[in-house]
């Protein structure tokens, strides 16, 4: 699949994707409340700003393959049909994960599966999900945050299969569907380590004949700490070189003060709140706005220079009160970390970013 031709089948809206139809794709995420709750005032929304839609967790297998072959369609069809209804590029997120997949998948009764056990399970997960969809997703993170910054990460994929399920899971996915846009998708991609730890995977898959066609930059960024411009261009430009497509997967700016000095999006990590880390309860004030505002200008025209390489630039939901942002690594605290503020109004991000095209 030549991700340009996807460009011509998402939808023109008339809100921020037309602003940047030829550029790249402009998505956001769709989370499971909104789904459930058919919420139309915020659908009505994304369906106007955007023409690309990742579902936040409903086509995660712990939602999709609850217990062993008893698969739950509901949230996963509303999410592709409201997709479908708004000719949007729907995108599969994600089919292999450390995270969010049920204990049973990795055992055999009461002892640890097997290699084969294992494998059977996850040719069966993916070919099952990418086959009901086959007509109405073209892309899908088949692989989730796998890698640390130059090593695999510890996972039970990893300790019963080896570092061959990486490449077993992109197979399975092309098996199922040769014309698919597959992607491996991580957070810290801007670390050269990591860059270089990926590249040659990708090239292992491809000497073995399975080919891995993108890379999701999930870029959850922040306003002081990184990570720096010329950090991401870099891994722009080398994922590139590297025969990748780019998508900005999952892009977000935390504006509050760090909890600490990790950085990452592993959701398992988690600290206590405290007063002095959540210091904009009430509203976000005008001198952050601006910084908030500049920072998105400054990613955008990173994204807009090198748009022959990115195919799409996905935000990780629409509107501030909906993200996760506000409950990691911290529960409890008021983020303001999207584009459009908890009434549903654009903030000034949207007019920073939506200005550089119209200026």
């Amino acid at each position: 699949l030549v991700i340009g031709n996807l460009r011509a089948s998402a939808a023109v809206s008339s809100g921020l994707a037309e602003v940047f139809k030829d550029d790249f794709h402009l998505g956001t995420a769709i989370s499971d409340a909104t789904l459930k709750d058919s919420d139309s005032n915020l659908l009505n929304l994304i369906a106007r700003e955007f023409n690309t839609i990742t579902a936040e967790n409903a086509m995660k297998w712990e939602g999709l393959q609850p217990s062993e072959n008893q698969f739950s369609w509901q949230l996963a069809d509303d999410f592709v049909n409201f997709g479908q209804k708004n000719k949007m590029l729907t995108v599969g997120h994600t089919l292999i994960w450390h995270s969010q997949t049920p204990e049973y998948v990795f055992k055999n009764k009461v002892s640890v599966a097997s290699q084969e056990t294992l494998l059977r399970r996850m040719q069966n997960h993916i070919g099952t999900v990418i086959d009901r969809y086959k007509d109405s997703i073209a892309v899908w993170d088949v692989v989730n945050e796998a890698i640390e910054q130059n090593k695999w990460r510890r996972s039970k994929w990893l300790e019963i299969i080896g570092e061959e399920y990486f490449a077993k899971a992109f197979a399975f996915a092309r098996d199922t569907d040769p014309t698919a846009h597959l992607i491996y998708n991580d957070y810290n991609m801007h670390n050269p380590d990591k860059q270089e730890f990926i590249i040659a995977q990708v090239n292992k898959c491809k000497r073995m004949g399975i080919r891995v066609d993108g890379v999701g930059m999930e870029c959850h960024a922040t306003l002081d700490e990184g990570p720096p411009i010329d950090e991401i261009e870099t891994a722009i430009v080398n994922f590139a070189k590297a025969g990748l497509r780019v998508h900005i997967s999952e892009l977000d700016v935390d504006v509050l003060p760090s909890a600490w000095d990790y950085q990452g999006a592993e959701i398992d990590v988690n600290y206590e709140y405290s007063e002095k880390i959540n210091p904009y309860k009430n509203a976000l004030p005008g001198a952050v706005s601006e910084r908030l505002a500049e920072r998105y200008r400054e990613l955008f025209e990173l994204f807009i220079k090198h748009r022959d390489k990115i195919a799409r630039v996905s935000f990780w939901g629409t509107t501030d009160d909906e993200s996760w942002k506000n409950d990691w690594p911290v529960a409890g605290r008021t983020n303001y970390p999207l584009l459009f503020d908890r009434s549903r109004s654009p903030k000034a991000p949207y007019f920073a970013i939506r200005n550089i095209k119209l200026k």
